[in-house]
């Protein structure tokens, strides 16, 4: 690792106290993207570079995500904000899956399993579920805290109402609340700014974003004239995502190139500019990045570095302007209010 990168910031998860770095490791490209070995090496590198949380999920690449993490923490598990998440299927059949009391008390043995530890720090509900009672979810999670098995609890990709209702349902029970929430965020991605980062800023939620490159869209590759990004091109998850003949990924395409502009003559990479954005938002707890390989790692701790001027940050809220949203699919779901004809007609 090199020497001259900076001591990461150290942030508080909430209101919880637990100090975390203001970059988490994302794992989800580990054994698939990236293999084994090499997956170790960079995870190791992280934690040398001073990241103190990892995240994973059950359904990354069926569990061999988590167990990949787990060697990789032997002999560090004590110093480390371990965080995990349940929901996604991991296996054949409907009941491997979902957000019920029967799933969460399976999902959860399996996951420390393949862990190896005998507790998950944070545990996440990967996204909700409208077949299952947000109160029987509570009550399940809730009762983990009490048996030791994980220390707090958050969700992912809820709405704002699904966060508030949360709390309120916690507290109505005499439940222990969620701490956090897990939210795309980014230059391009801006939504959660109206909704999701002033409900945990009243709850004292901690949150964690993933995304800071929004997809690749901030990579730097995404500029006006140029050939579409291997990512843009068919066959890649999320169709019409990255399609530019798209009226609103146009538009997202000249706000992208504005960004490029901006970068360029504050004499940074369009990937610093959008680390370092995602990162200055006072309601953020830790930046979820998911390097591929060591040299991803290694610019994302470098330009973790980089802080913005309020001049600059002006010039961003100018070309895309704050709670802006493109895509609905880039804000981490689609409400399956949208999308599900029977609950319109």
């Amino acid at each position: 690792m090199n020497d001259s990168i900076p001591a990461l910031e150290q942030r508080s998860l909430g209101r919880s106290g637990v100090p975390v770095s203001a970059l988490t490791l994302g794992a989800m490209n580990f054994g698939n993207a990236t293999e084994r070995s090499e997956s170790i090496r960079i995870i190791h590198a992280a934690l040398d570079a001073g990241i103190t949380v990892v995240d994973t999920a059950d359904a990354y690449d069926q569990g061999l995500n988590e167990e990949i993490v787990g060697e990789a923490l032997r002999g560090r598990r004590d110093d480390i904000v371990l965080a995990t998440k349940f929901h996604g299927r991991t296996g054949e059949g409907p009941l491997n899956g979902g957000n019920s009391r029967r799933w969460i008390a399976r999902a959860i043995d399996d996951s420390l399993r393949r862990l190896g530890t005998d507790h998950v720090d944070l545990y996440q509900a990967h996204r909700p579920d409208p077949a299952v009672d947000l109160l029987e979810t509570l009550g399940a999670l809730d009762d983990l805290i009490h048996q030791g098995k994980i220390r707090y609890y958050g969700t992912s990709t809820f709405s704002a109402q699904q966060i508030v209702e949360a709390q309120l349902l916690a507290r109505q029970h005499g439940l222990i609340p969620p701490l956090t929430e897990q939210v795309p965020y980014s230059a391009l991605i801006r939504l959660v700014e109206r909704t999701t980062l002033p409900i945990a800023e009243e709850y004292g939620l901690g949150v964690l974003t993933f995304g800071p490159l929004a997809a690749g869209w901030l990579s730097g590759g995404y500029r006006a004239g140029a050939e579409q990004p291997i990512t843009a091109r068919p066959g890649r998850a999320w169709p019409g995502r990255f399609d530019v003949s798209d009226p609103r990924n146009a538009a997202k395409l000249a706000a992208a190139e504005r960004l490029g502009q901006l970068a360029d003559e504050a004499g940074i990479t369009v990937p610093g500019l959008a680390l370092a954005f995602a990162l200055r938002h006072p309601g953020v707890s830790s930046v979820i990045v998911g390097p591929r390989t060591q040299q991803h790692l290694e610019a994302y701790l470098a330009n973790s570095a980089i802080v913005l001027g309020d001049d600059l940050l002006d010039e961003i809220d100018l070309a895309i302007a704050p709670g802006t949203s493109f895509l609905e699919r880039d804000n981490g779901r689609v409400a399956p209010e949208l999308t599900t004809a029977r609950l319109r007609r």
